[in-house]
């Protein structure tokens, strides 16, 4: 078993990053510092935001790091009395060789998909969308070159072909942590040996807020029904029904068009939105909706 003493320099800024630093921290692994994002601001009255890991950090009495070129660090990781290890889990920015080489073994990344397939900001919302049968979880060694490393292990995941995006960034993050705190003693006694992966790497984009909107001549009702489970933290799949813009947050594939809500799509299917979010902002059943359409006529 590692040592508990053993200096964990984490990288992280999300609640997908949150899961794994609550894990170490609670196996008992000193955690020396977080490097997280600076502060961002947010909403009409330009409040500062903390990220899930800066509030974890602070009320652990965790030094916090939050530079703006990740090379600002490099002079506090040579000053510590040991070579630390480095976990890192949905940070956010990319990692320069000069501040990986600071780190024995390395730095180690918890990526969502099993690489090669899904390189990228976002594989969550890719294997969802693209109706996979399954996705998994890769605990590799970082490098520049974006989530090319060599990988200590890949955990497999099921898929049912219902999963909510959040639904499986919690399964996915629980999963990660877990296994990191299992396999870390023997990543950093070398133990457990990486491996290249595999050839045939596939890339997922960086979502746009203009994929948002949904064109249900061009796409099947399974597809839309897919693509409104992948996106419903971001961007959130929006459309048009009779002049008042919504945003869809659940539907099914059915048969019949019944209601303005029952929405034609390509090949002849038809998708039938349960659930939705109305310009107020609130909310509400599709029955609920089309009664207050109703009154508003």
């Amino acid at each position: 078993m590692m040592k508990k003493s053993k200096t964990i320099i984490f990288f992280g800024t999300d609640n997908f990053s949150l899961t794994t630093l609550t894990k170490l921290f609670e196996a008992g692994y000193v955690i020396g510092a977080v490097v997280t994002k600076p502060d961002s601001k947010s909403g009409r009255g330009q409040k500062t935001k903390f990220s899930a890991v800066k509030e974890f950090a602070i009320n652990h009495n965790i030094q916090i790091l939050q530079p703006n070129k990740v090379t600002e660090i490099n002079d506090y990781i040579k000053n510590l009395n040991q070579s630390p290890i480095g976990v890192l889990v949905s940070y956010g920015k990319i990692i320069p060789e000069s501040t990986i080489n600071l780190f024995s073994p390395g730095i180690i990344n918890i990526h969502p998909s099993l690489l090669p397939k899904y390189r990228g900001s976002t594989p969550i919302e890719s294997a969802i969308k693209n109706g996979d049968l399954e996705t998994g979880v890769s605990i590799m060694k970082l490098t520049p070159e974006m989530d090319a490393g060599d990988v200590y292990s890949q955990i497999k995941y099921r898929l049912s072909d219902t999963e909510t995006s959040p639904e499986l960034y919690e399964k996915l993050a629980d999963i990660g942590a877990s296994t990191i705190v299992d396999i870390l003693p023997d990543i950093a006694d070398g133990s457990l040996k990486a491996a290249p992966q595999v050839p045939n790497a596939t890339y997922c984009k960086l979502l746009q807020k203009e994929e948002a909107w949904l064109n249900f001549q061009e796409i099947t009702a399974q597809q839309a029904e897919r693509l409104i489970r992948a996106y419903q933290v971001f961007p959130k799949t929006k459309t048009n029904i009779k002049g008042v813009d919504i945003i869809i947050t659940k539907a099914h594939i059915s048969t019949d068009s019944l209601t303005p809500l029952d929405i034609a799509c390509k090949q002849n299917s038809h998708l039938s939105i349960d659930e939705l979010i109305a310009p107020s902002g609130r909310k509400m059943s599709a029955k609920d909706f089309l009664n207050g359409y109703k009154l508003s006529c």
